[in-house]
């Protein structure tokens, strides 16, 4: 897989892998999430990306990602808040 978005290739951590079959996320809603999702920093060289899909209950979903010469996903979560929203 690789990142129009970012110009890197994406590398799925295996504890990822398992946060996505657990929670019924498919590589392509991966994707569309790291391509289409709001973007925040964390810090210089780790973001976490997140988006609403309208057709999930579990809302939002959001992504944790470290900038390396690829883009880590760390882990995939769920029911997920920025926390700066009231």
């Amino acid at each position: 897989m690789h990142s129009k978005r970012f110009g890197k290739p994406i590398v799925i951590t295996a504890h990822a892998r398992g946060r996505m079959a657990v929670r019924a996320i498919s590589e392509a809603l991966l994707c569309d999430l790291v391509e289409t999702g709001e973007v925040r920093h964390k810090d210089e060289s780790r973001i976490w990306i997140a988006k609403h899909y309208a057709d999930r209950a579990d809302n939002l979903l959001c992504v944790a990602v470290a900038l390396e010469s690829a883009l880590v996903i760390k882990t995939v979560m769920h029911h997920f808040s920025w926390g700066d929203e009231s």
